[in-house]
């Protein structure tokens, strides 16, 4: 497998991130839209996030398919916010269990270190969401919140899962000033 940023002028990468987010869009709960964006607008996602400066990456397998994707943005647009990210991944169905996300992730988390972001939450869908739940605490996150009921998806209440993981020296130091 082979991480590399994603490219918002290849189809490849576009038609491969859209169809692998339509499927979690019509079939899961780790995303609560509810209808899939085209191709055009997960290009415009893209750009939007690499062109704040963040990182949207795509893991491709032996024979180059694009098999998952995951991204990170600042988390609020204030600017009081500016040193912490989160984080989104998604994974082609088929490859799921097999350390993509887990590969996505923890480059991400260099990422976002080497940007100085100094924390990372992961908002996740689906408290029942075992898989993304595990693959943040394999990688050193944990629950720092949970709301209730917040989201309703295919006829029942979804729950919100919030974790957390410092970044760097987290919040042992200031950052610079500047």
């Amino acid at each position: 497998m082979r991480i590399r940023d994603a490219d918002a002028a290849s189809q490849k990468d576009i038609a491969a991130i859209t169809a692998i987010y339509a499927h979690h869009v019509r079939q899961g709960t780790g995303t609560f839209e509810e209808v899939a964006p085209d191709a055009a607008e997960m290009a415009a996602r893209l750009a939007r996030v690499q062109g704040a400066g963040c990182a949207w990456l795509v893991a491709e397998n032996d024979a180059g398919e694009v098999v998952g994707y995951a991204y990170y943005t600042q988390i609020r647009d204030r600017s009081a916010y500016r040193f912490t990210a989160e984080d989104s991944v998604y994974v082609r169905e088929d490859q799921r269990g097999q350390g993509v996300g887990k590969a996505l992730v923890a480059a991400l988390i260099e990422r976002a270190e080497a940007q100085g972001f100094r924390q990372m939450v992961a908002v996740i869908g689906d408290s029942e969401n075992a898989g993304s739940i595990g693959l943040h605490i394999s990688l050193g996150f944990r629950q720092v919140g949970l709301l209730r009921s917040v989201g309703l998806k295919f006829g029942r209440w979804l729950d919100v899962v919030y974790m957390q993981r410092p970044l760097g020296a987290g919040d042992r130091t200031l950052p610079p000033p500047g």
